[in-house]
């Protein structure tokens, strides 16, 4: 609140220095300064009005993850490529997620799995997946803790890939965890 008012002043006396500065300059044509004083008004409203409803513009432009925890809801829109994308903290690092009704496991990419502090150096790579890009190999692993909004899981299986991933998968055995997972009108909605 103290830092809202310290702001607020600021830009009163900087608009009526600025103010001041036109007058003084603009004297011998005041309808000239006029004109101009409401020009730079409605830019500075305009200005104020998009700082102040930016969060509404980007929810509106870029629609994010909502998780209503009342219901256990979460709520994902559909990306403008089409996928859905949950942001997930695995060990308690942020790890964003293509939902992949088409993967089998969580598949972490290597970087994923390295800051979500699994050492990627000592895996073992026996499995195998078969993916559009062919088959990789993968690295069975454990997660201590897998955490979106309020619903925590512990100690659950995922694998690393070694191949090349544009992100991390969240596959179906980890969405089965859910009692429901609906599509429709451009949202994907999981219930626990």
């Amino acid at each position: 609140m103290q830092n809202d008012l310290t702001s607020l002043v600021y830009l009163v006396i900087l608009g009526s220095a600025i103010g001041l500065w036109f007058f003084a300059q603009n004297r011998q044509s005041l309808g000239k300064l006029a004109q101009q004083a409401a020009a730079w008004g409605l830019i500075f409203i305009g200005a104020i009005a998009v700082v102040g409803l930016w969060g509404d513009i980007r929810q509106s432009v870029a629609p994010s993850q909502n998780i209503v925890a009342d219901t256990g809801q979460i709520e994902l829109p559909r990306a403008p490529d089409g996928h859905y994308y949950l942001t997930a903290e695995v060990n308690g690092e942020p790890v964003r997620f293509v939902v992949d009704t088409g993967a089998t496991q969580i598949v972490l990419t290597k970087d994923d799995a390295r800051r979500a502090g699994l050492n990627v150096d000592d895996l073992v790579y026996l499995g195998r997946a078969n993916t559009a890009n062919g088959e990789v190999r993968t690295a069975p692993v454990r997660l201590d803790r897998f955490t979106i909004g309020p619903i925590e899981d512990w100690d659950v299986r995922a694998v690393v890939n070694d191949g090349v991933m544009d992100g991390s998968l969240l596959g179906m055995e980890y969405l089965q965890r859910f009692s429901s997972v609906e599509i429709g009108g451009g949202k994907l909605i999981l219930t626990r």
